[in-house]
């Protein structure tokens, strides 16, 4: 079996062959930390974070680098509106970022290089640019001669002709051609800046991003990825960049994920539907937002609604309650069933089935089909009356490697409850027993008063978070 992926640039699906076996190289274009991140930042986060985990499921060693942008015109500006230092803004902001994500449930990157620590690269990679005669200096400013490069366009599939005919000028702006982009741009009085041969300024958006795949993964890396916002200019750019520079292939496939609508609506800040994660992670379990943005292929569009986002939490619980009710049937299990083995290899076949869908470019909304199934075929086996311990093991590994490659790693009763708790509940069990059901209902209310919903069944007394 092999992973194919969609190639952004060849607008079909790959077979995905990295450039040295058994390794990865992957770039994923970061936030700009002015503001916290919002639902639409943390899309593509969330999808190349399971992207990078079931590479390392798959056995990839993956060095997977995501970078912050901290110096640009926006972080500039909100900085000087909160009169506040450009390093104490976005120090505070990326702190914010790996609060929101590591809520969401993703992984740090192997690096997270950021702008201002690659400034004397970015002034290299410049002048070499310069030398070569793709990029020219005027008043200061630097810019790429975006015609220079043969192929400009070939990610977005746009012809040159086509992408002028939507360029435009920039007021006092010197340069050679509309299509041409800044590479380095003079300082304003006050702004923060950095010397370079140009005279003090602070480098352009794009370039940021191929001098600092280039410093921590080489010339050419085997995946690029970003939201599909940044197709154009952004890698677009990117490719005429690094590759006028090294003469080699910059990336050998980018990786890009869809848009997110708010109520089937555009999200903007001018509609009032701007949503971000600091905010609606405290109404909406993180683990619930991811496993919601998971159930759509990460290619297709979203759509953040609460309905949609009800029934994702659903789901959710139910394949919860299945788990939850496999590790309590654990504790009372241990007679061997004559049918355990065909249980064993249906488990199995249902993580065949999970790898088939991931491999056909990452579909993680079949992948979470295919753990509705396993749901379904726990909860049929917990309707038997005698239960195969090994049998239960194998569901409950499942669940975990399946559920772990998605990035939502179960809770666990050690996780849910405290001594205290688990105390409550045996006391519970005890005043039963002894009939006392009045200090059996007074520590039912208890715990629910503590977030824990009893359930009395035949088989004991399971609990879940209410």
């Amino acid at each position: 079996m092999s992973i194919q992926l969609y190639n952004t640039l060849t607008r079909k699906k790959e077979r995905f062959v990295p450039l040295e076996e058994g390794k990865v190289k992957m770039y994923v274009c970061g936030p700009t930390v002015y503001n916290y991140i919002h639902i639409g930042n943390a899309r593509p986060v969330i999808a190349f974070d399971t992207v990078r985990r079931y590479l390392e499921y798959r056995g990839y060693e993956v060095n997977y680098v995501s970078n912050f942008t901290d110096v640009d015109d926006k972080i500039i500006k909100a900085a000087n509106d909160l009169n506040e230092e450009v390093g104490e803004l976005t120090e505070r902001f990326i702190q914010a970022y790996f609060e929101d994500v590591h809520a969401l449930g993703c992984e740090k990157a192997t690096a997270h290089p950021r702008v201002t620590e690659h400034i004397e690269d970015i002034v290299k990679f410049i002048r070499l640019l310069i030398e070569k005669g793709y990029a020219y200096e005027t008043n200061g400013d630097v810019y790429y001669r975006t015609r220079e490069f043969d192929g400009y366009g070939k990610l977005s599939h746009q012809s040159i002709d086509e992408l002028k005919v939507g360029a435009r000028i920039e007021e006092n702006v010197i340069k050679s051609d509309p299509l041409d982009f800044a590479l380095w741009k003079t300082a304003k009085e006050g702004e923060v800046s950095w010397d370079s041969p140009w005279g003090k300024g602070r480098p352009g958006w794009h370039i940021e991003c191929s001098v600092m795949a280039r410093e921590l993964l080489g010339d050419t890396i085997d995946i690029h990825a970003g939201g599909q916002d940044l197709t154009f200019p952004h890698h677009e750019n990117e490719i005429a960049q690094s590759e006028a520079a090294t003469g080699k292939t910059f990336a050998n496939y980018w990786m890009h994920n869809g848009y997110i609508n708010i109520d089937n609506e555009k999200m903007s800040k001018s509609l009032g539907n701007f949503v971000l994660v600091h905010d609606i992670r405290k109404q909406i379990n993180p683990k619930v937002l991811r496993f919601f943005m998971l159930s759509v292929h990460y290619r297709h569009p979203v759509n953040f609604a609460q309905e949609l986002v009800e029934s994702a939490a659903n789901g959710l619980e139910r394949i919860q309650t299945a788990y939850n009710n496999l590790q309590h049937r654990l504790t009372l299990s241990a007679d061997l069933a004559e049918d355990s083995q065909q249980w064993i290899t249906g488990i199995d076949e249902q993580i065949t089935a999970f790898e088939t869908a991931m491999d056909d470019d990452f579909n993680t909304a079949n992948a979470i089909a295919v753990v509705f199934e396993l749901s379904k075929q726990a909860n049929i086996y917990l309707l038997e009356k005698n239960t195969d311990s090994c049998v239960l093991q194998r569901f409950i590994e499942a669940f975990d490697l399946l559920m772990g490659v998605l990035g939502l790693p179960f809770e666990t009763a050690a996780e849910l409850v405290d001594d205290e708790v688990d105390s409550l509940i045996q006391e519970r069990l005890e005043a039963r027993k002894n009939r006392d059901f009045s200090r059996a209902d007074e520590i039912r209310d208890e715990l629910k008063a503590k977030g824990i919903v009893l359930e009395d069944t035949a088989q004991g007394t399971r609990w879940k978070r209410g």
